[in-house]
């Protein structure tokens, strides 16, 4: 499994500013933007979130801007993976530029609750349910995302194949 976490549930059409209210935005620090991540939706997110914990989401994840504040909070939050049923494309391409994993599988978005033990293996789509005992398919990661979140963001790995073509 590449992660494993307590689930963080939310509704349709969650937008950038509410992920990262606009008005932190004077900051680029993840550490900073991490701190009121989700605030404006849930309060205490940021007290209750652990690191590995999965956030669930169902339509238009991350619509909004195209600011890549939103994942870079969701990211130096400590959250692990981003599941939902569809994502607003922009965001899907942050998030997987910046490292962030995000997987779209309508029967999980639909089925995960809040509060929820959840594992995902990224290389085989399989979306576990360990409260409900359930397991979900979506589809897997193709080897070139898995290799760009790995490296934590397509910078990294521009870097690193930079430095060692033949790798």
């Amino acid at each position: 499994m590449d992660a494993k976490g307590t689930a963080f549930k939310y509704g349709d059409n969650v937008d950038t500013d509410v992920i990262i209210p606009a008005r932190y935005l004077n900051s680029s620090v993840a550490a900073e933007l991490a701190a009121h991540c989700m605030e404006d939706i849930d309060k205490d997110f940021v007290k209750k979130v652990k690191p590995g914990d999965i956030i669930v989401g169902q339509k238009n994840f991350g619509c909004g801007s195209s600011r890549e504040h939103a994942p870079i909070a969701i990211r130096a939050a400590g959250i692990s993976c981003v599941i939902a049923e569809t994502y607003a494309r922009i965001f899907y391409r942050n998030a997987i530029n910046i490292g962030l994993p995000i997987i779209e599988c309508k029967e999980a978005a639909d089925k995960i609750c809040a509060g929820d033990e959840i594992a995902v293996d990224y290389a085989t789509g399989v979306i576990q349910n360990l409260t409900k005992e359930e397991s979900y398919q979506a589809l897997p990661f193709p080897d070139f995302m898995r290799e760009i979140m790995d490296a934590g963001g397509l910078v990294e790995r521009t870097a690193k194949r930079l430095a060692n073509p033949k790798a």
